[in-house]
């Protein structure tokens, strides 16, 4: 896919909810083009086996954390800084789904009124106070050195407003409102926030295994998010800020984005 041909020897990335799904997908990537990554996730067996297997062809190191919880997330950074050396881009991607509040969303879309109130907080607390919490932590290292890389995760805005997707759609829409006034507060700072998204359903732990074949067959590896997670680490990326990049659509979006470049376009939302 395009961008593959990228390489990343010297750049540390920190990518959350990196042991499964999208976000191993990305730092398998990340790690496969000579980047340092550190795995953020909860600590535990799954946490240490997705590092040794990632360390087999490049650099990773655990970062424990629970996203949710403000004094872990600062545990996290200095354990980042100092596995890494220094942390040049985060990847905010650890959320949960669906599949927590409603086990059978696919089949019986639950109405907001249904949803149980801790079932709805849990969700907005990984989703919407990580996201705040991680970036928070990490803007004032960034600040400090004077440089850095935020990527954010999101959905399509479908999603966001899909019926029976509460708490999940308002806790993505959320997210990316945030990423929005992140982008304007650090762009005076030379610092990036940029969205990524899959554009479309993917197959990962937050889809139920009794997934309707016909539905199933239209879903997205998780490996798309790889490509355009490395281009956003790299060089050819400086000066980006404030795009939204859909994974699917990726190999398009780099076209236009290179023939701009090269036609002296500015870096710039997309």
């Amino acid at each position: 896919m395009a961008g593959d041909d990228l390489q990343l020897d010297g750049r540390r990335v920190v990518v959350t909810g990196a042991t499964s799904g999208l976000g191993a997908a990305m730092a398998t990537a990340l790690v496969a083009a000579g980047a340092s990554v550190g795995v953020a996730a909860r600590p535990g067996p799954r946490l240490q086996e997705s590092v040794a297997l990632l360390s087999e062809s490049g650099s990773a190191v655990a970062v424990p954390v629970d996203v949710r919880d403000a004094d872990s997330v600062t545990l996290a950074l200095r354990e980042a800084i100092v596995g890494l050396g220094g942390v040049d881009m985060v990847v905010n991607n650890a959320g949960i789904g669906m599949r927590t509040v409603n086990p059978r969303f696919f089949e019986h879309a639950q109405p907001f009124f249904e949803v149980d109130p801790a079932a709805f907080e849990d969700v907005v607390a990984t989703n919407l106070r990580g996201y705040f919490l991680v970036a928070r932590a990490f803007a004032f290292h960034f600040l400090e050195q004077g440089a850095g890389r935020f990527v954010n995760v999101s959905v399509n805005r479908e999603t966001m407003a899909r019926r029976g997707f509460v708490p999940y759609g308002p806790s993505r829409a959320a997210s990316e409102a945030l990423s929005a006034i992140m982008t304007e507060d650090l762009r005076p700072f030379g610092i990036a926030v940029n969205v990524l998204l899959p554009g479309g359903a993917t197959r990962t732990g937050m889809i139920p295994d009794e997934v309707p074949a016909d539905r199933g067959a239209d879903m997205l590896p998780a490996d798309v998010m790889g490509p355009p997670a490395v281009f956003l680490a790299s060089s050819e990326a400086d000066g980006l800020t404030g795009a939204r990049i859909v994974a699917r659509e990726f190999a398009t979006w780099l076209a236009d984005y290179r023939a701009g470049r090269a036609g002296g376009g500015a870096a710039g939302p997309s």
